[in-house]
């Protein structure tokens, strides 16, 4: 075995050590987030690691980074991530980004920096919230809400869920969060919660 699958695997093993403190757990199973993968490889690999990226697509509607990762030169992996601009109202602005920063995640779990899921934390709660009809149908609800009373109605009805999303999946409440804060403000600015003050 080589110095660089050496550092690799130790590298590996110090994640290993350090991660189920800091694993988010969604429906039951353990998911890491970027930011931990990166740290952890950096705090072992110091600058033996070298991440390189290419942006592949990018346009109005999608972003599509690559991320090849070397170790002292040698090509360890390669991570892909795809945005979508609409996906979301930190993607209307970020989109480059956050697909830069899932396409590390993504080329470090590639490396080894996971436990046997790929997807990081972020990707996982992303994907829940899009898929979640419950919470897309409260939104839409929401939007609907022309006087105080039906927003104190609509909070009263969907509050368990909101519950149920913050104990189960604290990155996609946070995601949730994002845009009923948007829906809000709205209601706000038109004069639905705060009568226009």
């Amino acid at each position: 075995m080589d110095n660089k699958n050496d550092k690799l695997i130790a590298a590996i093993s110090e994640f290993k050590k350090v991660t189920e403190d800091n694993a988010i757990k969604i429906h039951g199973k353990s998911y890491f987030t970027v930011g931990t993968r990166l740290g952890v490889a950096r705090r072992a690999l110091g600058s033996s690691l070298d991440l390189k990226d290419t942006i592949i697509h990018h346009d109005d509607k999608r972003v599509i980074v690559q991320t090849e990762a070397y170790i002292d030169g040698k090509h360890v992996s390669t991570g892909m991530a795809e945005e979508i601009r609409t996906s979301s109202m930190i993607n209307k602005t970020s989109a480059l980004e956050n697909c830069h920063s899932s396409s590390w995640g993504r080329a470090l779990a590639g490396a080894g920096f996971s436990n046997d899921n790929i997807a990081s934390a972020e990707e996982v709660s992303a994907a829940i919230v899009q898929q979640d009809r419950q919470l897309q149908e409260a939104l839409t609800e929401l939007s609907k809400c022309s006087h105080l009373g039906s927003y104190q109605a609509w909070v009263q009805k969907n509050k368990p869920l909101f519950l149920k999303l913050k104990a189960n999946n604290p990155l996609a409440y946070n995601g949730f969060l994002e845009k009923f804060n948007a829906a809000k403000n709205k209601l706000e600015q038109v004069g639905v919660i705060n009568g226009g003050k």
